[in-house]
């Protein structure tokens, strides 16, 4: 079963309680206004947006792998995941 999508309908709490009991924090980026931490939850990069303005989390999404914002993680990790291939 995939656990994002037995997650992606709970609340921001329970989102946030889920990740960091069951998932594996990867690596931080900053991105405009937030920053966001990498985790790996499953089979799953999920991205977790840190508001450091009013201190809190936003959001949490599963990682869009066909987002401009991957090469700020292709500078530091390598990523892989069915389907993917890195756009040069």
């Amino acid at each position: 079963m995939n656990q994002w999508e037995d997650l992606k309908n709970s609340s921001l709490d329970e989102q946030i309680s889920a990740l960091y009991e069951h998932a594996t924090f990867i690596m931080s980026i900053r991105y405009y206004q937030y920053k966001i931490n990498l985790y790996l939850l499953g089979d799953n990069y999920l991205e977790v947006f840190v508001n450091h303005k009013n201190a809190c989390i936003d959001r949490i999404d599963l990682l869009d792998l066909n987002h401009t914002r991957m090469k700020f993680y292709f500078d530091q990790i390598k990523i892989s995941a069915p389907g993917f291939s890195k756009k040069t």
